[in-house]
């Protein structure tokens, strides 16, 4: 038996007469009747109780219906699912994402494409930019927000946002309440930042703008990830620059400041062009739109925080 057997009697269950079931699955008469008394001995159970002007369903053929019946359902959800996956429609699709992109293209672009697709399940990883490259390479992320680098022939990547470099002191400082600040101001300070073996785009920025003013930068502390490094700002052990888009949400007695000449760098969206997940397109065509209607992006804050 197969579900095609199911379908016959399930017709038959519910019209209990014999021709009406038959056109309903497309079969003459006769052939039908020879299906349904097949399934019965094939199953050594009578389904049906039938006459020359009744036909009635057996206690054996009424738990026989409700099982097609959910059999059934199963089966078509299944077929259909499968489509749906095919198509981007249905499934999971795993993004990964910078921290700092939290505070600017991520809130909406998830908001975007779980309203395009809300079956397809969006699981969100969030990683320092050296781990997504690797994890995006391995097959373990099918697409990602990160910095955006030279060409590369095996990513496809969609330019979300550009962002820059701005100051962080503590409220404290000298240079809280500074105006015009470039490199040269840094000379002599603590510098706070990721190393370039977490952040190359970040760290190479940040040694481009000290070299321009003459500044040899002095890293007095080399943490992972960009919180760790606000919070040491905080506690008076050093100044950093940072993305932009974190400064709008520092922590009390940490003071953003905006730089004369910040090195910009651009924020993307990237896959494996190779990638197999049929839903990475449309996060891509989500993300288009997002860039038509983008978030507002905070400055940095001229006073205190």
């Amino acid at each position: 038996m197969d579900t095609r057997h199911m379908r016959y009697f399930v017709a038959l269950a519910e019209t209990l007469h014999f021709g009406h079931a038959a056109a309903r699955v497309n079969m003459s008469q006769p052939p039908f009747s020879r299906q349904i008394s097949a399934i019965e001995k094939r199953l050594g159970v009578r389904l049906v109780e039938r006459n020359s002007r009744n036909v009635a369903l057996t206690p054996a053929g009424q738990h026989f219906l409700a099982d097609c019946r959910a059999v059934l359902e199963r089966f078509d959800a299944a077929c259909r699912d499968v489509q749906l996956v095919a198509s981007g429609m249905k499934g999971e699709l795993k993004l990964g994402f910078m921290m700092h992109a939290a505070h600017s293209v991520i809130p909406a672009l998830v908001r975007l494409y779980s309203e395009a697709r809300p079956d397809v399940r969006l699981i969100l990883e969030e990683r320092i930019p050296t781990d997504i490259e690797e994890m995006l390479t391995e097959g373990l992320l099918d697409a990602a927000v990160t910095f955006g680098g030279g060409p590369a022939s095996h990513l496809r990547t969609l330019l979300l946002a550009r962002d820059r470099l701005c100051l962080i002191v503590p409220s404290g400082h000298t240079l809280a309440k500074a105006e015009g600040i470039g490199p040269q101001d840094l000379a002599g300070e603590k510098l706070i930042a990721a190393p370039a073996t977490v952040a190359p785009t970040l760290r190479s920025g940040i040694g481009l703008y000290c070299a321009a003013g003459g500044v040899i930068p002095h890293y007095a502390f080399e943490p992972r990830l960009q919180h760790t490094i606000i919070r040491l700002v905080q506690e008076g052990l050093g100044v950093a620059l940072i993305p932009q888009s974190l400064c709008s949400d520092l922590a009390e007695g940490v003071v953003a400041r905006a730089i004369e000449d910040a090195p910009g760098f651009d924020v993307v969206l990237c896959a494996l062009r190779t990638a197999k997940n049929p839903a990475v397109p449309e996060l891509f065509e989500v993300a288009a739109r997002a860039i038509r209607d983008p978030a507002p992006n905070p400055s940095p804050q001229k006073g205190g925080a």
